[in-house]
């Protein structure tokens, strides 16, 4: 401080009387430090120990951090719900963003959702009228009918993923989903079943004869269901899923979203559908050059390398993505797998009912099965 009054002690030095008046007039101003600034709202003090003790320096607050004060020493951490605004001086309240119908994400996941649900009903309305063709009737109906409806719901079911996670929501989406896409893959593994007994009953002395026209198709979808319930069921009772707020993964926003509760209980209903798809995928192939009239184990084995292929895919990607994205992650892995299902299965059915039901005759699937019987 002395070196700042020292050009007021010289000038009245110099001029001898009223030195005390002069003193005053002159230097009456209060002299500013040249060590220091005054920190400002939105800054905090740090030493400078290159500099003297009573010397610091002017920092912004850390990210997430404010302060309101002068010279503050430390900076203060906003509430969850709230983030610091521009100048860092103050909190300001947290924009919630979610996967909502008003975003154009979920908009268009929405409508694909509903399209996919009204085509899968359209189908299902064709079969149902068409039910005693050929093609309908020779890889077992109800199997049929219980697929296009598993896919149907499964279509539905993506609607949990949009809009703000609630508490039912969050234990409804990932075990309504799981339970209803094992009964379709379940049905899809039952009709591998059936071509592998009646291919296989068409041999001499085969055992398997005795299980042709039998409910197999019925206890394997129910076994296989059942499964799937349990673990679902042993989830929600240990530890449910559970609405949260994520305050991390973006700034200045608060991203409601469901936390799993288990994350081993979560990949375990997702690792249960995965193996009733590899058995169903590998059952299907090593069938898949039997007669014509038993040809869906192709379009069975084309179904299961699409869903085996998405879901592979989808952990990876699940895993990397933050925020409201994530739902839609999940949303596209069902829809893609579900519309697979639909497409490698149905739409050659579709094709022979709808523009060639020349073929769809008993006639010409026996002709196929015995080709060279009907040359004769």
């Amino acid at each position: 401080m002395l070196f700042a009054l020292s050009p007021c002690l010289r000038h009245d030095l110099t001029l001898g009387q009223g030195f005390s008046e002069r003193f005053v007039s002159s230097c009456q101003d209060i002299p500013l430090s040249v060590c220091s600034e005054i920190c400002v709202p939105g800054y905090r003090k740090i030493i400078d120990r290159e500099k003297p003790v009573c010397c610091f320096d002017c920092v912004p607050c850390s990210e997430g951090e404010y302060s309101n004060t002068t010279d503050a020493d430390d900076c203060k951490k906003c509430p969850e719900d709230q983030w610091p605004n521009e100048k860092k001086d103050g909190c300001l309240p947290r924009v919630i963003d979610f996967l909502s119908y008003d975003d154009p994400l979920g908009i268009a996941l929405s409508t694909i959702s509903f399209l996919l649900f009204s085509i899968t009903a359209v189908l299902l309305g064709i079969f149902i009228k068409y039910r005693k063709t050929a093609v309908v009737k020779a890889n077992n109906r109800n199997l049929s009918y219980i697929l296009l409806i598993s896919l149907m719901l499964s279509f539905l079911s993506t609607l949990l993923f949009i809009g703000q996670p609630g508490t039912v929501t969050c234990l409804l989406r990932q075990s309504a989903f799981g339970i209803i896409f094992t009964i379709a893959v379940s049905s899809v593994l039952a009709k591998t079943v059936i071509v592998v007994i009646a291919f296989s009953a068409t041999k001499p002395n085969s055992r398997l004869r005795k299980w042709v026209g039998t409910r197999v198709s019925s206890y394997v979808v129910s076994l296989c269901t059942f499964g799937e319930v349990l673990i679902c069921t042993i989830w929600l009772f240990i530890s449910p899923p559970f609405p949260e707020y994520d305050t991390q993964s973006e700034k200045g926003k608060m991203i409601p979203q469901c936390n799993e509760g288990s994350a081993i209980a979560f990949y375990t209903v997702i690792g249960y559908m995965g193996f009733l798809a590899l058995l169903s995928l590998i059952v299907a192939f090593l069938v898949r050059k039997v007669p014509d009239s038993f040809n869906e184990a192709q379009f069975i084995t084309f179904s299961m390398l699409v869903y085996c292929s998405v879901w592979v895919s989808f952990i990876p990607v699940y895993l990397s993505t933050k925020g409201k994205y994530i739902a839609a992650v999940e949303i596209f892995a069902i829809l893609t797998s579900s519309g697979g299902l639909l497409g490698c299965i149905f739409t050659p059915k579709c094709y022979i009912i709808l523009l060639r039901p020349d073929l769809n005759t008993k006639d010409h699937l026996i002709g196929k099965q015995h080709p060279k019987k009907a040359t004769r």
